[in-house]
């Protein structure tokens, strides 16, 4: 097997270079792509992807750790919780605006490995304090912020990931990229409640604490668990992945996004889709433990996040085949439909209520939700390419299209990474406004009247700007 520092001589004409660098990358070229370019695209991919799962995981580890605090000791209330369950959305939303910008700057293999490394921070950080009952409630304010860390990274890893392979492809490599690495949201649901059921490290990792019932709980597993997976994969990502010359460019460059109007619509669709998927996975255990006390919803909550991740890997697929637009759509009309449905299954002042049509209705929305992350996605390539395509002159040579080309894929690549910055916000606004709606009102219909009204506003957008008859931009 090749290293990559003779994969890097194979596709560059240029003189001696920097470990893992590429100067040479054109996707777009098929005689290129056969006969290297995928080999080498698919090894960055398959190393992002692992990278990516674990970010995920530690970004969302209080949605599996909050609910379990006051069985062990710590007087938190259900509010104090929530806020625990939504920060790391909030700071890793505001990561991900810098992070956007990152992989132009630095390099994609750089970045990927000393973002993935920071982990190791808030996994290590929560193993300690989770051990001591009498650690005050600012601490796991704070971890829970670093836990962003982990949210900042998926934009950086997309933007790195959008650089590699060409149109026709991008949809199943984003696709698969985001969608197995969303799969740490599932892995971290389903995962801490079985690690932290015994001494997996032994007598390293302390002793247990004990709950309410006089079970032995060993929460510090629920951080210790990813540190050595984090390490392995930040080793991997330094001396596997590659970083492309290709990509670089400046902040100026990226900056235009700015004053482009797409990138804001994205913006607002990626809200829908990939805000309501983290979003959900945060607030959906909390929410469920208010609602149906009697349920022990951990059992349940990794299926939501699974679901919808691997809807993600097929929604790319899909909508290389079917287009962006139509397919993001039809989730918008589904995801307000079963907004209404999981309504139906509410207990009332009365009682009552069904946990299983709530579930049920709550696996269609990550469904729905993972197929369209990769939609969204798969829409902003297209568009961007197309701009700047209809922009050339009639006359245009190669070197004019070529250039045109390359400002299409930076801005591409900066509004993928600036969009899912803004579309993670949903995953602070979704749990804050299930708190805040059963504070203010005793139940969750409030926040879900909200959430209906948001999606027939995506629907109006998709339909307007991409998909009717004369939209500004189909795709």
């Amino acid at each position: 097997m090749s290293s990559p520092g003779s994969e890097t001589r194979s596709v560059s004409s240029a003189a001696p270079r920097a470990a893992g660098q590429i100067e040479h990358w054109d996707p777009e070229n098929p005689a290129f792509w056969d006969s290297q370019g995928r080999r080498i695209a698919n090894r960055n991919l398959w190393l992002s992807i692992p990278a990516l799962l674990l970010a995920f995981a530690v970004w969302m580890m209080f949605s599996a750790v909050a609910v379990s605090l006051p069985r062990v000791g710590f007087n938190f209330d259900t509010d104090q919780l929530f806020w625990l369950a939504a920060l790391p959305a909030l700071s890793g939303a505001t990561l991900r605006i810098f992070y956007s910008f990152m992989v132009p700057l630095f390099g994609g293999r750089r970045w990927t490995a000393i973002s993935t490394a920071s982990l190791l921070l808030p996994a290590m950080w929560l193993a300690f304090a989770v051990a001591d009952p009498t650690t005050p409630y600012w601490h796991f304010v704070a971890i829970a912020v670093l836990c962003g860390l982990g949210g900042g990274n998926f934009a950086s890893s997309m933007s790195n990931i959008s650089f590699f392979f060409p149109k026709a492809r991008q949809g199943y490599a984003l696709g698969m990229n985001a969608g197995l690495g969303n799969l740490g949201v599932s892995a971290v649901q389903f995962v801490i409640p079985l690690v932290t059921g015994f001494a997996l490290f032994g007598s390293l990792a302390g002793g247990p604490q004990t709950a309410a019932d006089g079970r032995q709980l060993f929460l510090q597993n629920a951080g210790l668990v990813w540190v050595p997976f984090i390490f392995a994969a930040a080793v991997a990502a330094w001396f596997g992945m590659n970083d492309l010359q290709a990509s670089r460019s400046s902040f100026a460059e990226q900056s235009v996004i700015f004053r482009r109007k797409h990138n804001w619509l994205m913006c607002w669709l990626y809200v829908g889709t990939f805000g309501s998927f983290i979003g959900f996975s945060a607030g959906f255990p909390m929410l469920s433990k208010t609602l149906f006390p009697g349920v022990d919803a951990l059992k349940y909550a990794f299926l939501g996040p699974l679901v919808g991740a691997l809807m993600r890997s097929a929604g790319g697929a899909i909508a290389d085949r079917v287009g962006g637009a139509l397919l993001t759509l039809v989730v918008f009309i589904g995801m307000a439909v079963a907004v209404l449905g999981v309504m139906v299954f509410l207990p009332g002042t009365a009682g009552g209520g069904s946990f299983g049509g709530f579930l049920a209705m709550f696996l269609l929305l990550f469904v729905l939700s993972g197929v369209g992350n990769a939609s969204t996605f798969r829409m902003i390539p297209v568009i961007f390419r197309a701009g700047h395509e209809r922009a050339l002159p009639a006359d245009a040579d190669a070197s004019q299209r070529a250039a045109a080309l390359r400002r299409a894929s930076i801005e591409s690549a900066a509004v993928i990474g600036f969009s899912s910055a803004i579309g993670a916000y949903g995953g602070f606004f979704i749990p804050k406004s299930f708190g805040s709606s059963l504070a203010l009102t005793g139940g969750a219909e409030a926040a879900l009247c909200g959430f209906t009204v948001f999606y027939l506003s995506c629907i109006a957008i998709t339909w307007w700007w991409y998909f009717r008859r004369g939209a500004e931009c189909p795709c």
